[in-house]
């Protein structure tokens, strides 16, 4: 399904990124890893390669201009092109009400989960202009169509994914770049360790997806493995939440 492609994951050193970059390794692509931890980031890169898959580790701030493009630029010195990105870094901030939110969480939030889908996004599109077309899939959340109480600055950037997403799918289809998002519900992974330790918190989260339980990184990682493939050739600027019926509440 991926044979050859190549793709960039950011993120990937634990979650969501790491089955990203598993599964797309699985199915034949070349994974160029990126995180901000590089002992976690090189684990991801050595399970790719001990499936039998090709790995490169860069350690890289998605919220640092500089650092996408030096990461986009590893991606075709180590392998020559790049046809995939998968914007997947992000944190989950301060919880607090809006009136009272601190100032330094809601910068550090919007730079890393929108600005930083943003700084990457004109990198990678700049490479797949070069090299005839690709695909790109961004990571928002469910956050990206509904609120979350006490979470202004996550819900706001994520938001502001799913926008920007559709407006870059417009800008570019003509030129075979196909740009989506996906809107992941609560998923566990390590963001979400500190809510699934309270009992009555992680109940409450639970009863808010139909399906009965919290995601697993996998299901995630196989949607977003679908979109970047030619699988979806028809598919672009499109938002697709793979959330246990969450929105459909």
């Amino acid at each position: 399904m991926l044979k050859d492609k190549v793709v960039i994951v950011t993120g990937a050193s634990s979650g969501i990124g790491r089955e990203v970059a598993l599964i797309c390794a699985r199915e034949g692509a070349k994974i160029v890893v990126s995180d901000i931890n590089a002992l976690t980031g090189e684990e991801t890169s050595a399970m790719v390669r001990s499936s039998g898959g090709d790995a490169s580790f860069m350690m890289a701030d998605v919220g640092k201009p500089e650092d996408s493009k030096a990461l986009v630029a590893h991606a075709i010195d180590h392998f020559g092109r790049l046809d995939i990105a998968v914007n997947n870094a992000g944190i989950g901030g301060a919880s607090a009400a809006t009136a009272d939110y601190p100032l330094e969480s809601w910068a550090q939030v919007i730079n890393i989960n929108l600005s930083g889908v943003f700084y990457g996004m004109q990198q990678q599109i700049a490479a797949m202009m070069k090299s005839g077309g690709g695909a790109i899939v961004n990571v928002a959340s469910v956050l990206g169509a509904v609120a979350f109480a006490k979470s202004p600055a996550y819900t706001a950037a994520k938001h502001g994914v799913v926008g920007l997403t559709q407006a870059a799918a417009l800008e570019y289809g003509a030129h075979k770049i196909r740009i989506n998002a996906v809107g992941p519900g609560f998923i566990r992974t390590a963001m979400t360790s500190n809510l699934q330790k309270d009992a009555a918190v992680n109940a409450m989260l639970v009863a808010a997806h139909p399906i009965g339980r919290l995601g697993r990184a996998d299901e995630v990682a196989e949607l977003i493995a679908w979109l970047a493939s030619d699988r979806a050739s028809f598919i672009t600027g499109s938002y697709y939440p793979v959330d246990g019926g969450y929105l459909a509440r």
